[in-house]
């Protein structure tokens, strides 16, 4: 079973998107391989749009993701510490680099993301970091 942590973008794909990124992304979740990670940062990132502009079938999706997740990281001193080594050590975002830490925590196996290749997430060396687009 791979424990992954997948990012807002996944999230987003799968439950407002019809192209081939949305398809990856559900084939993703409904993978019985696959156990999820998450953390409260990837809760805030995705629902509280969703439920302020009263998209109902986007929140629900959230929350049945959110039912099924396994491992939770903890937000706390340690976390936002890490992050913020990580943040400076491979030049990321804020919240790219509370969702790395958040996966390194829980013991991830990887880090799913929409951004493509080139992007400073993938340059994260302590965690196999995977995405959805096929040429990065």
């Amino acid at each position: 079973m791979t424990l992954t942590f997948i990012d807002a973008g996944v999230l987003i794909a799968a439950a407002r998107g019809t192209d081939w990124v949305a398809v990856r992304a559900n084939q993703v979740l409904d993978d019985p391989q696959r156990s999820f990670a998450s953390s409260p940062f990837l809760r805030l990132e995705v629902l509280p749009k969703a439920t302020f502009h009263k998209n109902l079938g986007e929140a629900s999706f959230y929350e049945a993701f959110f039912a099924i997740v396994e491992r939770w990281a903890e937000p706390d001193s340690a976390l936002a510490n890490s992050a913020h080594a990580l943040a400076s050590r491979f030049g990321l975002s804020a919240l790219d680099a509370l969702h790395v830490a958040a996966a390194l925590a829980v013991g991830a196996d990887e880090l799913l993301t929409t951004e493509r290749t080139q992007k400073p997430i993938h340059r994260v060396t302590e965690i196999r970091v995977r995405s959805l687009h096929p040429a990065g």
